[in-house]
Protein backbone atom coordinates (compact mmCIF):
# COMPACT_ATOMS: atom_id res chain seq x y z
CA UNK A 1 0.00 0.00 0.00
CA UNK A 2 2.13 3.32 -1.31
CA UNK A 3 -1.02 5.33 -0.73
CA UNK A 4 -4.72 5.34 0.52
CA UNK A 5 -6.18 5.22 -2.58
CA UNK A 6 -4.16 2.11 -3.45
CA UNK A 7 -5.99 0.57 -0.21
CA UNK A 8 -8.24 -2.29 -1.17
CA UNK A 9 -10.64 -3.24 1.88
CA UNK A 10 -10.46 -7.24 2.34
CA UNK A 11 -13.82 -8.14 0.76
CA UNK A 12 -12.33 -6.49 -2.79
CA UNK A 13 -9.52 -9.65 -2.45
CA UNK A 14 -9.04 -12.98 -1.94
CA UNK A 15 -8.17 -14.13 1.90
CA UNK A 16 -5.00 -15.20 0.52
CA UNK A 17 -4.23 -11.76 -1.72
CA UNK A 18 -5.19 -9.71 1.66
CA UNK A 19 -3.02 -11.94 3.62
CA UNK A 20 -0.04 -11.04 1.47
CA UNK A 21 -0.59 -7.54 1.50
CA UNK A 22 -1.12 -7.17 5.43
CA UNK A 23 2.01 -9.20 5.48
CA UNK A 24 3.72 -6.89 3.33
CA UNK A 25 2.31 -3.24 5.10
CA UNK A 26 3.50 -4.79 8.54
CA UNK A 27 7.05 -5.29 6.75
CA UNK A 28 7.36 -1.99 5.86
CA UNK A 29 6.59 -1.03 9.28
CA UNK A 30 8.84 -3.66 11.16
CA UNK A 31 10.87 -2.17 13.98
CA UNK A 32 8.77 1.34 14.11
CA UNK A 33 7.32 2.22 16.51
CA UNK A 34 3.65 3.02 17.23
CA UNK A 35 3.76 7.08 17.23
CA UNK A 36 6.23 6.84 13.80
CA UNK A 37 3.48 4.44 12.32
CA UNK A 38 0.71 7.30 13.25
CA UNK A 39 2.98 9.83 11.79
CA UNK A 40 3.75 8.20 8.62
CA UNK A 41 -0.33 6.71 7.78
CA UNK A 42 -0.69 10.56 9.13
CA UNK A 43 1.49 12.17 6.28
CA UNK A 44 0.33 9.50 3.45
CA UNK A 45 -3.77 10.57 4.57
CA UNK A 46 -2.53 14.16 4.52
CA UNK A 47 -1.34 14.19 0.69
CA UNK A 48 -4.34 12.82 -0.25
CA UNK A 49 -6.71 15.03 1.24
CA UNK A 50 -4.76 17.61 -0.14
CA UNK A 51 -4.63 16.32 -3.73
CA UNK A 52 -7.95 15.22 -3.67
CA UNK A 53 -7.03 11.71 -4.05
CA UNK A 54 -8.02 10.50 -0.70
CA UNK A 55 -12.06 10.34 0.16
CA UNK A 56 -13.45 10.21 3.64
CA UNK A 57 -15.31 6.69 2.18
CA UNK A 58 -11.70 5.16 1.79
CA UNK A 59 -10.49 6.68 5.01
CA UNK A 60 -13.76 5.19 6.49
CA UNK A 61 -12.84 1.73 4.86
CA UNK A 62 -9.35 1.85 6.40
CA UNK A 63 -10.52 2.63 9.54
CA UNK A 64 -13.29 -0.44 9.75
CA UNK A 65 -10.27 -3.01 8.00
CA UNK A 66 -7.82 -2.34 10.77
CA UNK A 67 -9.33 -1.28 13.82
CA UNK A 68 -10.45 -4.36 14.91
CA UNK A 69 -6.70 -5.47 15.10
CA UNK A 70 -6.05 -3.07 17.71
CA UNK A 71 -6.50 -2.72 21.33
CA UNK A 72 -9.33 -0.48 22.67
CA UNK A 73 -6.62 3.03 23.49
CA UNK A 74 -4.88 2.42 19.69
CA UNK A 75 -8.28 2.38 18.52
CA UNK A 76 -9.78 5.11 19.73
CA UNK A 77 -5.94 6.98 18.60
CA UNK A 78 -6.64 6.22 15.57
CA UNK A 79 -10.70 6.75 15.42
CA UNK A 80 -9.58 10.21 16.55
CA UNK A 81 -6.59 11.12 13.49
CA UNK A 82 -9.76 9.33 11.23
CA UNK A 83 -12.39 12.32 12.65
CA UNK A 84 -9.26 14.63 11.91
CA UNK A 85 -8.78 13.74 8.91
CA UNK A 86 -12.34 13.50 7.24
CA UNK A 87 -12.83 17.52 8.58
CA UNK A 88 -10.11 18.36 6.44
Amino acid sequence: MNDFASFTPKGGKSEEAWIEEAKGIAEAYKGKSEGEILKAIYARAVEGKRSGTLTNEQIDAFYAQFSPMLDGVKRKRLKKLVEELKQM
